[in-house]
C-alpha cells in the first residue's frame, strides 16, 4: 500500500537521523516495521482494512474502507495498564533485549606485557638492608602473557561480567651479582655462585583465571573501555638461572618455596583493542615462614595489552 511505504520511508528515515536500528518481520500476514529511536517504540502497522501507527502509548489509524460517519483518520491511545497492544510486541522486546546482551563482548582475550615488581608489607619498594639479595633489576624483570581463552555475559550491550583463562610468564632479573636458593626447612637465601654474573633470574609460570565487570562507553563508533575484579592464579612451574660473563649457563628447576596459590586484583582500562592493565596480589610471593629474611613480598605488574574480541 502506497500510504504504509510511505510512513515506513519516514520512520526509517527518522531512525537513521537517531543512529538506532531498524527491523522488519512479517506476522498474520501483516507487514510490521519497528523502530525504535530513543526509549519509545514505534510501530507501523498494515493489514487489508487499516494503517496503525504507534508511537509510545499513542496511535495514528488511517482506514483503508469507510463505513458511513467513519473518519479515515482517527487517534488512538493505549493504555500500558490493559497491555492488549503491548502484549503483542512483548515476545519480540524480549528477543531485542537477549540479542543485545548476546552482543557484548569483554576484553580479556588478549597478548600482554609489562613488568614485574614486589611490595613489602608495608607498601615499600625498597627492601630491608638483610634481604638486599633480592632487590630487583626493575627494567628488565618482564612478564608476558597469553590469555587465550575468553567467556562474555552481557548485562546489556555495553556492560557485563567476563571470564577466562590465561598463561601469564613472570621474570624476576636480579640486581645483585647473586641468585637465590632453599635453604635449611625450604627458606629462601642467598647464593653465591663465586664468578661475575651476567644475568641472574628466577621465574614461574601461572595459569589465571579473572572475574571482571567491564564498562564500555561509546565514543565516536569506538569505545572506551574500564574493567577491574578480583583474578586468581595456579603456578604450573617454575625455576632460576644463571648466566656467567664467560657464557657458562646454571639452570635449576626448584620451585623456590613459591605460593601454588595467589589472588589478587586487576584493573585494565582501554580504547578499543589497545588497554594498560595493572594487578596486585594480596598473597604473597614466597610461602609463609619461608621467605627471604622472613619478609613477606607481595608482587605486582604493570603493563600493556592487545586485545582481540
Amino acid at each position: 500500500m502506497k500510504k504504509t511505504g510511505i510512513i515506513i520511508l519516514l520512520a526509517a528515515i527518522i531512525t537513521q537521523g537517531f543512529s538506532q536500528e531498524t527491523s522488519a518481520e512479517k506476522k498474520d500476514t501483516s507487514e510490521i516495521t519497528r523502530v525504535i529511536v530513543g526509549n519509545d517504540l514505534v510501530v507501523v502497522e498494515d493489514d487489508k482494512e487499516t494503517v496503525r501507527v504507534k508511537v509510545g502509548n499513542r496511535g495514528l489509524v488511517v482506514l483503508e474502507s469507510l463505513e458511513s460517519g467513519e473518519s479515515r483518520i482517527q487517534l488512538e491511545k493505549y493504555d500500558k495498564k490493559d497491555n492488549s497492544f503491548f502484549e503483542y510486541y512483548r515476545e519480540d522486546d524480549d528477543k531485542q533485549r537477549a540479542r543485545r546482551r548476546s552482543q557484548f563482548k569483554g576484553h580479556w582475550g588478549s597478548v600482554q606485557a609489562g613488568i614485574n615488581n614486589y611490595l613489602t608489607s608495608d607498601n615499600s619498594l625498597v627492601l630491608p638492608e638483610e634481604i638486599n639479595y633480592m632487590t630487583l633489576h626493575s627494567s628488565k624483570s618482564w612478564n608476558f602473557a597469553f590469555n587465550f581463552s575468553q567467556i562474555s555475559l552481557g548485562f546489556g550491550r555495553h556492560f557485563g561480567l567476563v571470564t577466562g583463562l590465561g598463561l601469564n610468564w613472570n621474570n624476576y632479573i636480579l640486581d645483585g651479582n647473586n641468585s637465590i636458593q632453599k635453604g635449611d626447612g625450604g627458606i629462601i637465601e642467598m647464593y653465591d655462585p663465586g664468578q661475575v654474573l651476567k644475568k641472574s633470574k628466577f621465574s614461574m609460570v601461572y595459569l589465571n583465571l579473572p572475574l571482571l565487570l567491564e564498562i564500555q562507553i561509546p565514543a565516536d563508533y569506538h569505545t572506551l573501555n574500564l574493567a577491574f575484579g578480583p583474578v586468581g592464579a595456579v603456578k604450573l612451574c617454575s625455576g632460576s638461572k644463571m648466566i656467567f660473563d664467560n657464557g657458562d649457563k646454571v639452570t635449576s628447576d626448584s620451585d623456590l618455596s613459591l605460593n601454588i596459590f595467589r589472588y589478587g586484583a586487576t584493573a585494565r582500562v582501554g580504547y578499543e583493542n589497545f588497554h594498560i592493565f595493572g594487578t596486585y596480589y594480596f598473597t604473597p610471593l614466597f610461602k609463609s615462614a619461608k621467605s627471604p629474611g622472613g619478609v613477606d613480598l607481595f608482587p605486582f605488574e604493570v603493563g600493556i595489552a592487545f586485545t582481540v574480541n
